[in-house]
């Protein structure tokens, strides 16, 4: 076996298929693109999943990648075992509709055994295969496996639900019975079994039918194959380490943990060594994760992140580390990276910002959780009781970062235990939350063997033309079934050539008509998308006989289209606008591209200024003043990226690319439509600036036409202004503006101080109107006040004056009721309280309330009840004399 650092390793994997044929696919983002059913991307095949079931064709059938990945379902495993991580890095080769189980399993053998490659003793590897599946077990057999080094497990079969569904092969290395942690005669001693001897490192899934939604299983069109190896896994093996945690990919991180905690080593105590693990398990996560887009949050993939920092920042405590730290580890994570993702290096001072920034909130938030901590063991503990309850177990968890384990281990200080099961249903509670969030979308689609069989090809001729006269209707689809002609309804049509751009990169389709040779408009285009081999596929109504194999004209919108070019255009300049505004850790997270406006979503922290917005907005209108040509570049994507053209991450790239080009100001990769030059854009407005969730907020902008109107409507708003405040010009209004607002301020002073009098004299009255109830001297009535502000400043009075043992006091205020009781220290002497009062009347006005003993208030939406409640305050006073 050859001696490899982890980067060697990935190099060599991608290496091998490569030479098999296979396209490299660079790993996409962590968080997945128009895929509502994952919260992140958790495998290599999530990626791919357009290709499978065949809504795209891929260029090469044959893909390899090294695909970053994140899965937190055991999260509290992670630094417990060997091998349980929330990050990792998934090396997989995929075949779509190409090779199949011959194949695959000759090339698996021959990258693991071969001398050229990782040089693996066969005598080392085991199988698994589907006990049905006898071409599998055929073909391990003729690579040159020996029998007693197959097993047939029933669970080797992959089955998401409906959609692409098969049997699958597992290999494992044998560690060495040393290694093991079973006895030898054990029945788990087995690859596939329950011990730590037989190490899983590849599944290899032969994706060969489609699962019904009635259950049954029926060959694919197109077979599949989909691997997965894990990278820390198979490292660990080639580095001999005995976890995943003392291989290149964590040690180093480990080591930076080393030196910042109180004199604590790795290795040298169980306890201690389950911290290291987690530290250096979430710092590669939320590096990685940030580094995408994603912002510590409280719900969804945000929620995730926050949960991952702060239980680092606990294990950190723990190790003795005092205060923030885990943002230190991230150019750490990047050096061990670099070679494969430079993103992490490239981003560190923003993924630093963010980190550091949620572990001083976690600080604050760390406090009031050890305050509820201690409130909720006091309670347990004046209860009688010895269990703190699962409840508030799962609610320092979910609501302050609490790990249950650190829960635990307070209340066991305090000699309590905790009630897991009450936890583990909150925590079941919450997970089911989460999935009916994610909804019921399917998570791979059956494949189309209509669409996926048309190979005709079609070209796109709209960036140069917006008239085809002769373009011959090549397929013709009408309900999902081909057809030779069509006379009226929806149709789907591929040309041999076509001006109509197919929606992509957040630009909408274009629109137009379609004529005959005679001149007639025979269907209105109404969507234009990508068929799985990339044509552009025609969305039409028909008005008149279309045949296929006949030429007609294709028209495109020719206003619909410039003004589509027009925001595009202004697109790309927004988006290095906010780069020069905000920085260059500003990422795009979004975008549309319609005709009537342009919509673009990014990553930030904070909320945008208006002095930021105006001057992003001057940036790009004074682009479009220097009437700059665009230039559009088609070139290989490395020399695009050479040139200095911003590819997002969790695009995919052919080997071709279209680079748009703003003079210096603009450089980035684009296969939509713009303008020849940004005077075209004429001018441009920004409508909205707002945020869309954590971390990413979004610009809403209209150009020329519509930024004209947009700005006469804006100035008839100040007309309207201007007439009402009465101003000569406009430009004076502002100035009339604030007069008016000193004036009224100085009415609302004025107004105040008559108010406080009226209710000075109000309170007069009412304090000298008291009456005998039992044994105390009650004041009671419906006060003619504003609000409850009102009531306690009558409160306040009656308490200085002294004017009798209990206070009532109601207020209407519009469609609400407010209630007041006081009592002086003599009623509290003898047992009367205010809260009780108030407790047992505010239900006469639909609320409630509570408060001190000699001070209580409540609220409600029956002002109807009011005198109700006073009364029945009176009969509850006398009630109590008479016990008493």
């Amino acid at each position: 076996m050859k001696k490899m650092t982890s980067a060697q390793v990935r190099q060599m994997f991608l290496d091998f298929f490569k030479s098999k044929g296979h396209a490299v696919e660079p790993s996409a983002s962590l968080i997945p693109k128009d895929d509502p059913t994952l919260l992140w991307i958790n495998s290599g095949v999530a990626t791919l999943k357009k290709y499978f079931d065949g809504e795209i064709i891929p260029q090469n059938p044959r893909i390899t990648s090294a695909q970053k990945s994140i899965r937190t379902n055991d999260i509290e495993n992670v630094g417990k075992t060997a091998r349980h991580q929330t990050f990792f890095e998934m090396l997989g080769n995929f075949s779509v509709g190409d090779y199949f189980k011959k194949e695959a399993i000759a090339y698996a053998w021959e990258l693991l055994t071969s001398p050229e490659w990782f040089d693996f003793d066969p005598e080392r590897l085991y199988m698994t295969v589907y006990p049905k599946d006898d071409a599998a077990y055929q073909n391990w057999l003729e690579v040159g496996v020996q029998p007693s080094h197959i097993f047939k497990v029933e669970d080797n079969f992959w089955d998401i639900g409906v959609g692409p569904s098969g049997p699958d092969s597992e290999i494992f290395y044998d560690r060495g019975q040393e290694n093991n942690d079973v006895e030898e005669n054990d029945p788990e001693n087995y690859p596939g079994g329950e011990n730590a001897r037989y190490l899983e490192i590849w599944n290899i899934v032969f994706s060969q039918f489609n699962h019904l939604p009635d259950g049954r299983f029926v060959d694919q069109p197109h077979k599949n194959i989909d691997t997965g190896m894990g990278l820390e896994r198979i490292v660990s093996v080639i580095q001999d380490a005995p976890t995943n945690f003392e291989t290149d990919l964590f040690l180093p991180i480990i080591q930076a943990t080393e030196k910042m905690s109180a004199h604590k080593q790795y290795a040298t105590n169980p306890a201690d060594d389950v911290a290291f693990k987690i530290i250096a398990d979430h710092a590669r996560a939320v590096a990685f994760a940030i580094g995408d887009g994603a912002i510590p949050s409280n719900e969804g993939r945000g929620y995730v992140l926050r949960r991952l920092i702060r239980r680092a920042n606990l294990n950190g405590q723990r190790l003795g580390i005092q205060g923030a730290f885990l943002y230190k580890l991230v150019p750490v994570v990047g050096k061990i990276m670099q070679s494969y993702y430079p993103e992490v290096l490239a981003q560190q001072d923003f993924i630093q910002k963010v980190i550091r920034s949620e572990e001083q909130r976690f600080a604050d938030t760390l406090e009031d959780g050890l305050d509820l901590l201690n409130t909720e063991i006091k309670a347990v503990k004046d209860s009688g009781s010895s269990v703190l309850s699962g409840e508030a177990a799962f609610k320092l968890f979910d609501t302050y970062g609490f790990p249950y384990e650190l829960t635990v281990e307070y209340a066991q200080e305090e000699g309590l235990s905790v009630d897991q099961a009450g936890f583990d249903a909150a925590m079941e509670k919450q997970k089911e939350r989460a999935r009916q969030a994610r909804g019921n979308e399917q998570s791979m689609a059956s494949q189309d063997q209509l669409l996926m069989d048309i190979q005709t090809p079609s070209q796109f001729v709209g960036y140069t033309q917006l008239d085809v006269p002769k373009c011959r209707l090549e397929n013709l689809i009408v309900q999902d079934q081909a057809v030779s002609s069509v006379t009226k309804g929806s149709a789907q049509l591929i040309f041999d050539q076509t001006p109509f751009y197919a929606e992509m990169g957040g630009q909408v389709a274009d629109v137009g008509i379609i004529k005959d040779q005679q001149g007639d408009v025979v269907a209105q285009v109404e969507d234009v998308q990508h068929a799985p081999n990339g044509q552009n596929l025609h969305y039409v109504t028909v008005q008149k006989p279309l045949e296929k194999g006949a030429t007609y004209e294709l028209i495109v919108d020719a206003n619909f289209r410039k003004k589509v070019r027009r925001n595009h255009t202004a697109t790309h300049l927004l988006d290095q606008a906010l780069r020069n505004v905000l920085g260059k850790h500003t990422q795009q997270a979004g975008s549309l591209v319609e005709p009537n406006y342009l919509r673009f979503d990014f990553t930030c922290l904070d909320k945008i200024s208006a002095q930021q917005l105006a001057q992003i907005e001057q940036i790009v209108n004074e682009q479009i003043w220097q009437e700059i040509p665009v230039e559009t570049i088609e070139t290989d994507l490395e020399s695009a990226k050479k040139m200095g053209a911003i590819a997002l991450f969790d695009n995919k790239y052919g080997d071709q690319v279209r680079v748009v080009k703003i003079s210096d100001f603009s450089m980035e990769l684009c296969g939509g439509t713009h303008v020849k030059n940004t005077a075209e854009i004429g001018l441009f407005r920004i409508v909205s600036e707002a945020s869309t969730g954590a971390g990413v907020r979004r610009i809403t902008a209209v150009t020329s036409q519509e930024a004209f109107e947009y700005d006469q409507q804006q100035i008839s708003y100040l007309q309207q202004v201007q007439q009402q405040v009465k101003a000569p010009q406009l430009q004076s209004v502002p100035a009339k503006v604030e007069q008016l607002n000193t004036e009224l301020k100085t009415t609302q002073k004025q107004l105040q101080m008559f108010k406080n009098k009226l209710a000075q004299k109000t309170a007069q009255d009412l304090l000298n109107n008291v009456t005998p109830v039992g044994n105390f001297q009650v004041i009671q009535a419906i006060a003619p006040v504003t609000g409850m502000a009102d009531l306690r400043q009558i409160a306040d009075n009656w308490k200085n004056k002294n004017a009798s043992d209990v206070l009532i006091l109601g207020a209407k205020v519009q469609d609400k009721a407010n209630l007041l009781v006081a009592v002086n220290q003599k009623a509290i002497d003898q047992g009367l309280q205010a809260g009780t009062i108030i407790k047992a009347i505010a239900s006469e006005i639909g609320g409630g309330g509570g408060g001190r003993a000699d001070l209580a208030q409540a609220g409600g939406k029956n002002p109807a009840g009011l005198q109700k409640a006073l009364q029945k305050a009176l009969t509850l006073i006398n009630n109590w004399s008479a016990v008493k």
